[in-house]
C-alpha cells in the first residue's frame, strides 16, 4: 500500500432524508387555492357570465406563471428552493380550462347575464 492512501474509500448510499428532499422542494398549496376559485366562480356565475372567464384567465396566467419557475431559467423564480409541482401546475391549468368550458356552456344555455342586473 502506498503512504498517501492506506485505507480504501467506501462510498456510502444517500441517506432516506436526502432522497425525500426533493419532494419537500415541491408545494402542492396552489391545488386547494385554484379548487376553492373554481367553486367561487361559479357561484358568482349566477349574476354574470364574466366572471368565471376572469376567473379562468387569472388561472391560466398563474399557470403560465408556476410552469415558468419549472422550466425558464432565465425567470428569477426558476431559483426558488421551493418550486410548485406538477400536478399543482397541471391542477391550475385543468382549472382554467374547466371555467373556460363552463363559460362557453353557460353563454350557450342563455345561463346569466353578460351585464348584472342587481
Amino acid at each position: 500500500m502506498s503512504a498517501g492512501y492506506p485505507y480504501r474509500t467506501r462510498r456510502s448510499r444517500p441517506s432516506r432524508s436526502a432522497e425525500t428532499s426533493v419532494e419537500r422542494e415541491r408545494s402542492h398549496a396552489a391545488i386547494p387555492v385554484a379548487i376553492v376559485l373554481v367553486v367561487v366562480a361559479l357561484y358568482l356565475a349566477r349574476y354574470t357570465v364574466v366572471f368565471p372567464v376572469l376567473f379562468g384567465i387569472v388561472l391560466f396566467l398563474s399557470g403560465l406563471s408556476f410552469l415558468s419557475t419549472r422550466l425558464n431559467p432565465l425567470s428569477p423564480h426558476f431559483y426558488l428552493t421551493r418550486k410548485p409541482s406538477w400536478s399543482a401546475i397541471g391542477v391550475v391549468f385543468l382549472s382554467s380550462f374547466l371555467l373556460f368550458y363552463a363559460t362557453y356552456a353557460m353563454w350557450l344555455a342563455h345561463y346569466a347575464p353578460v351585464i348584472p342586473h342587481f
